[in-house]
Order: structure tokens, then C-alpha cells, then sequence
């Protein structure tokens, strides 16, 4: 009898995953505890980031928790409007919304910012792959 899938492809399970790092790593963020943040990455790790300005790459731990402090650090007005952790095969998926107010810059009124993570990870983040909306005002939301 032949095959009823030919194009089947087999399929290896990769290294166990910790979901919990990347839950870890969402709450670290909406708490904005820099130094829980870093404790979830290698200290080897490494962003790729896809920003409104264009590519980027961060290298090791202090350097990716820096940039989320610059992003989100100063902000006297911020919640998590919503965040996700899930699994696309051998990755993890974290997401957020965030909003949050004074940006970067200087502008006062709340933005709105939505970030994709593609994570790579056991027992803690080697890498990131990072998609972000940049900082939309609420407004136009």
C-alpha cells in the first residue's frame, strides 16, 4: 500500500523548552524589573530587531535589557494591555501591547506599542527575533 502522505516530513523534537522563560521574561517587562529581565537571557544572547527605523542587532544581556530600558524605562505612565506565550515549532512566540507615556523623546501623550518576539530558548533566551510597531500614538489606536 503506498504512502496516503508523501509529502509528510518527519519531524525531530528539539531541546526541551521553557515556556516559563518566556512568561518570565513578559512579566519582567510589564514590571519593568530590568535585572529579573536579564536573569531570563543567556548572557550570550543576541536581538534581531525589525524597528520603524529599520534592522537592528543587540548583542548579550546587557546590552538587550539596555535597550528595553531606553524604550520603556523612563516612562511615569505604562500598563501591559495585553501579552501572549506560545510556540511555533521550535520557537517561542511572546508578545505585548504596552502603553505608555512620556516616549523616548519627550512626548507626553500615551503611545501605544506592540511588539512580536521570536524566542530561542531552554533554559534561558539565547536569542530574539523582534518585530515592532514603534510608539502609535493612543489616538490613532
Amino acid at each position: 500500500m503506498s504512502d496516503p502522505c508523501p509529502l509528510a516530513v518527519e519531524v525531530t523534537n528539539p531541546p526541551a523548552m521553557r515556556w516559563s522563560v518566556g512568561g518570565l521574561f513578559l512579566e519582567a517587562l510589564a514590571a519593568r524589573d530590568f535585572t529579573r529581565m536579564a536573569d531570563c537571557l543567556d548572557p550570550n544572547a543576541t536581538m534581531r530587531a525589525l524597528l520603524p527605523y529599520g534592522p537592528d542587532e543587540f548583542h548579550g544581556a546587557t546590552r538587550i535589557v539596555e535597550t528595553f530600558r531606553l524604550w520603556f524605562g523612563a516612562a511615569t505612565g505604562f500598563e501591559v494591555l495585553d501579552g501572549t506565550v506560545g510556540e511555533i515549532g521550535s520557537r517561542l512566540h511572546v508578545a505585548w501591547r504596552l502603553r505608555a507615556r512620556p516616549t523616548p523623546w519627550g512626548d507626553d501623550d500615551w503611545h501605544v506599542i506592540e511588539q512580536q518576539v521570536y524566542v530561542r530558548a531552554v533554559e534561558r533566551i539565547e536569542s530574539l527575533d523582534l518585530l515592532c510597531s514603534g510608539f502609535m500614538p493612543a489616538s490613532q489606536s
